[in-house]
């Protein structure tokens, strides 16, 4: 009985091209990729602001008059708390809140400085009261 030697598998130079061509794909598919992520975070970002505006307008409804700082919303005295805990935005910050005037429209601003982590930047994502 004559016996021939099967080998099968990949050459180093087929396993290269492979690799070569899979990172050439993933250089075109990513930047289109990576601005649709951040896109999706401020929508995340304008939800949680959305239920903690339900949160505050509940405050001003049981109290007469709009927090001072979100963590009020956390009071357990009274009717509250309003919400759990006042939420991070989804680059880690803690979400902006400014009480303007009862009197002003909006009364108040709420916002995140998005994913620079510096305020007034064109990357902020706000919610004013409608």
């Amino acid at each position: 009985m004559n016996r021939t030697k099967n080998t099968q598998g990949f050459t180093l130079i087929e396993l290269m091209v492979v690799v070569i061509i899979i990172a050439a794909l993933a250089g075109m598919v990513l930047p289109r990729v990576i601005p649709q992520s951040d896109i999706a975070l401020a929508k995340v970002a304008k939800g949680e602001m959305a239920s903690l505006s339900v949160g505050l307008k509940l405050y001003r409804l049981h109290n007469g008059q709009y927090p001072t700082d979100l963590h009020a919303l956390e009071d357990a005295s009274g009717p509250g708390p309003y919400i759990d805990r006042a939420p991070n935005d989804p680059w880690k910050s803690a979400y902006q809140y400014s009480f303007q005037s009862e009197n002003a429209f909006p009364p108040y601003k709420l916002w995140s400085i998005g994913p620079d982590k510096k305020d007034g930047t064109s990357d902020d994502v706000s919610h004013w009261n409608d």
